[in-house]
């Protein structure tokens, strides 16, 4: 075999990895708690493609706070990307693992005065005030982030509580000449500040106010409130006009709060953040840290991941590499969803109303679907069914908000519709029928369900139901649409059963013999095809087409997860499902086809950088080869992570 390696850990990677590792024996000699989040490291995956950020969050927290190095791009989606060596601020929002880049809100900097500034240099982007940094002064693990910011000397660490992001800086070298900036103003990426406000109180000491910004999550808004631990001796606020496509849309932001300090001294800047107001960020400081204690939050934030990250143990003795990898993985599997109520129970609902929820539960966000439906919440089934009850019960919410569809990827009270499928579905179904979520109304969901799989005008799902397969000449990825949409039909089928609707579950599991009408039996492969059912004419199953999301033929050749049994009468029975699966992890990319950037870890055919294989390597369990699915995992977790 021929094999291409990859060295990070992006999301997407973490979860197929955590897959692969739940195979493998477990044994005794644990280590202790408190050990696992140093067994962390949040520094992988912040190179090349894996767009995830290292900078400490808690449990599915709703403060991501993280270091931002100043300009945008693919490579630093998630606000910082390893071969940098500048910081522009540390925000307190971000995404993990994701292809769009958005966030960055409410963004502090310490610095000393003249400051880098490359503003009004001539170039396309600029950094604004920055810091230069090296790596060899960083420090990361679960809950806690610390880097030097030079030239100014001044030690940065971070730590973070389910609301709250907690900041220490420690001026290294005394200073007539430190300041402190909050930045509303600065965007990247898709992101656009459309208006901000900063209120100082208490002589500096109190800042509170808004960011709100249109980017990937649209109208997205973000309250914030901060305490600071010393009193500055002035402070002065800036305002910025915004502009967009030749338009003043509003204003907005930025306060800077000057200080004298010895050497050693010690600032302690403590935000909470809200999506609903001013007031209920000022409730979340109050309740999560009401005081000045930044050592005190930081072992909090720790042992909040030591009790995450224990219930997965692995023996004593395993290498500290595959320890690191293994609890890495574990770590950013539960960094998003991300918490989005108040201590109130209040969330911003899609419907942009403000609702509330009983205490004991929580309402959650940033839904990438696509990405997690056959991963991370099977996990959560399996070792935390509470949260997950409460993120199913936020999709459920969201539907409802949302004019009867479910989410596809949603954040920040917003639809970006990202990605294809209704993978909500599958996600609350195996939570109903696992008992960990309980509708209050069987048949009010089953509707939801259906009024998503039926939605009109969207995305193929007319011609979907009329002919039983989504056609290319009237929509893009109409391949892997048809596969998916069969997938998600299975399990309304499978709710439609448990609920007693046996009328409605025979039509769902016709619809989820969908794929069928896409397997061309003379070349082997899922194909697409027009309206009239004519195949798509120079068909390549090595290239990537507008018939395919982010993939090939090869990639989507098993994905039918709902019908194994089927898609093997297809293809020959046990024997012929394990040929072409041999086929698939062995068959070299021709030179004349391009990888695309989400093609990564390939072993074959097979990407393990990318979605649609995730589950391929367990198909020679069906095949009656466990073996092979032993071999090829084995391969996977020793040669793809490093």
């Amino acid at each position: 075999m021929s094999y291409i390696t990859t060295n990070y850990l992006g999301r997407r990677m973490g979860l197929a990895l955590l897959s692969t590792l739940l195979a493998l024996p477990l044994s005794a000699q644990l280590l202790q708690p408190r050990q696992l989040s140093y067994a962390v490291n949040p520094l992988i995956g912040t190179d090349w493609v894996g767009n995830v950020y290292p900078g400490p969050s808690a449990p599915f927290g709703m403060v991501q706070l993280s270091p931002d190095n100043g300009i945008g791009g693919w490579d630093r989606i998630a606000g910082y990307f390893y071969p940098d060596s500048t910081i522009a601020g540390f925000s307190h929002t971000h995404l993990s693992g994701t292809g769009a880049g958005d966030l960055y809100d409410i963004s502090f900097l310490p610095v000393l005065l003249p400051a880098l500034d490359d503003s009004r240099e001539a170039k396309e982007e600029h950094l604004g005030v920055h810091a230069r940094f090296s790596h060899s002064s960083e420090q990361a693990r679960a809950g806690y982030y610390a880097v030097t910011l030079q030239p100014y000397q001044i030690r940065v660490e971070l730590t973070a509580l389910p609301r709250v992001g907690v900041q220490r800086y420690t001026f290294e070298r005394g200073s007539d000449s430190a300041c402190i900036i909050l930045n509303l103003t600065k965007a990247m990426n898709w992101d656009r500040t459309t208006a901000s406000q900063i209120r100082i109180t208490e002589g500096g000491r109190r800042l509170a106010g808004y960011r709100f910004s249109d980017g990937w999550a649209r109208d997205q808004r973000v309250f914030f409130a901060s305490r600071l631990s010393h009193q500055p001796l002035r402070w002065e606020l800036k305002t910025d006009t915004l502009h967009h496509e030749g338009k003043v849309i509003g204003l907005s932001h930025r306060a800077y709060l000057y200080y004298k300090v010895k050497a050693g001294e010690q600032i302690t800047v403590t935000t909470a953040l809200s999506g609903v107001s001013e007031a209920g960020a000022r409730a979340n400081l109050a309740a999560e840290a009401p005081r000045d204690d930044f050592d005190g939050y930081r072992r909090q934030s720790e042992a909040a991941w030591a009790a995450r990250l224990g219930q997965i143990e692995i023996a004593a003795s395993t290498p500290d590499s595959l320890r690191t990898t293994f609890y890495t993985a574990l770590y950013r599997a539960q960094i998003c969803p991300t918490l989005s109520s108040d201590v109130s129970g209040a969330y911003l609902g899609a419907d942009r109303k403000v609702h509330r929820l009983p205490k004991g539960q929580a309402a959650y966000s940033t839904f990438s679907l696509w990405d997690t439906y056959r991963t991370a919440h099977p996990l959560y089934n399996l070792i935390d069914p509470k949260t997950n009850r409460d993120l199913v019960r936020s999709l459920v919410d969201f539907g409802r908000e949302n004019g009867g569809h479910l989410p596809v990827w949603s954040m920040f009270a917003s639809e970006t519709d990202m990605m294809i499928g209704y993978h909500s579905v599958p996600v609350i179904v195996e939570a109903v029928l696992k008992g960990i979520y309980r509708p209050r109304d069987k048949a009010a969901l089953l509707a939801l369900l259906r009024s998503t799989a039926e939605r009109r005008g969207y995305r193929g799902l007319d011609e979907y139901q009329r002919l039983g397969y989504v056609p290319y000449d009237s929509e893009e990825e109409s391949v892997s649409k048809t596969l998916e949409y069969a997938y998600d039909d299975a399990a309304i089928a499978a709710y439609a059963r448990w609920m007693g609707d046996e009328a409605t579950a025979k039509r769902y599991e016709a619809r989820a013999q969908s794929y069928r009408k896409l397997w061309d039996a003379e070349r082997g492969f899922f194909r697409a095809r027009s309206a009239s059912g004519v195949w798509r004419a120079d068909f390549n199953p090595f290239a990537y087409t507008k018939d395919y999301t982010e993939s090939n033929a090869y990639q989507y050749l098993f994905s039918v997860q709902h019908d194994v049994e089927g898609m093997m009468q297809l293809m020959g029975g046990a024997e012929g499902l394990a040929r072409r699966l041999d086929e698939y992890f062995t068959s070299p990319t021709p030179q004349e086809i391009e990888l695309p950037i989400f093609s990564t870890g390939m072993m074959g055919q097979y990407a393990h950088g990318n979605e649609p294989g995730h589950h391929n390597s367990f198909l020679y369990n069906a095949a009656r080869q466990p073996w092979r699915t032993a071999e090829i995992n084995l391969h996977i977790l020793t040669e793809l992570y490093n």
